[in-house]
């Protein structure tokens, strides 16, 4: 409202100079880009993030499965920094590292029928032979992580929105602000140049002054 009260009243004042309209219709359309632009590129950008991420969340629950186990034994100490890397580097992108837990052997079939075994963290604790648990795996039956979940695409989605909007907005009070510091840099160079030529008749009788 300030900056469109500016516009209005540097329209005929006498005392404006060439640059005090031109500042205020830069400040203007700065307000318009942050108050509509922005979030407009905002709400495109999550539109677009949020397809991309659901997209991802289908694929994935078309092709990991969740499958039953069967604990068999504690791992043995020297395959548990093992499975615990493989299990870091089971699917980073869709989901954070879990907490340590204790590494088991188990057993389970893939989707395809085939069988498998190996170390994988225990589902509870403390693990015991003959309990079954669920663990995630592809149709091969190896080991992957969680399915990326709707939900949570919504919300990175929405943050990822959030985010290029006050990236616009902060570029456009940038900008804006550049503008006016050149502005105010060609006034004083202007006041420079007429002091100096008044400034030698500053004063004197029959100057004018």
């Amino acid at each position: 409202m300030r900056t469109a009260m500016g516009v209005w009243r540097w329209r005929r004042n006498p005392l404006r100079r060439p640059t005090d309209l031109f500042e205020a219709w830069v400040a203007f359309a700065a307000l318009v880009c942050v108050l509509v632009v922005a979030p407009a590129i905002g709400w495109v950008a999550g539109l677009r993030v949020d397809g991309t991420l659901q997209q991802a969340a289908h694929q994935q629950r078309q092709e990991r499965h969740l499958v039953p186990a069967v604990v068999l034994r504690p791992a043995p100490e020297s395959a548990v920094a093992a499975g615990a890397s493989a299990s870091a580097s089971a699917d980073t992108s869709t989901q954070r590292t879990a907490p340590h837990r204790t590494q088991i052997v188990a057993a389970w079939t893939a989707p395809d029928g085939s069988n498998h075994q190996g170390t994988v963290p225990a589902a509870e604790e403390p693990p015991l032979p003959g309990e079954r648990f669920r663990i995630w795996t592809d149709a091969r039956g190896r080991l992957v992580g969680q399915p990326l979940d709707p939900s949570a695409a919504v919300f990175h989605a929405g943050m990822a929105g959030l985010a290029a909007a006050i990236c616009v907005a902060t570029l456009v009070e940038t900008v804006r602000r550049l503008v006016v510091r050149r502005l105010m840099h060609r006034r004083y160079l202007r006041l420079d140049r007429a002091w100096a030529a008044a400034g030698p008749d500053w004063g004197r009788a029959g100057a004018g002054s």
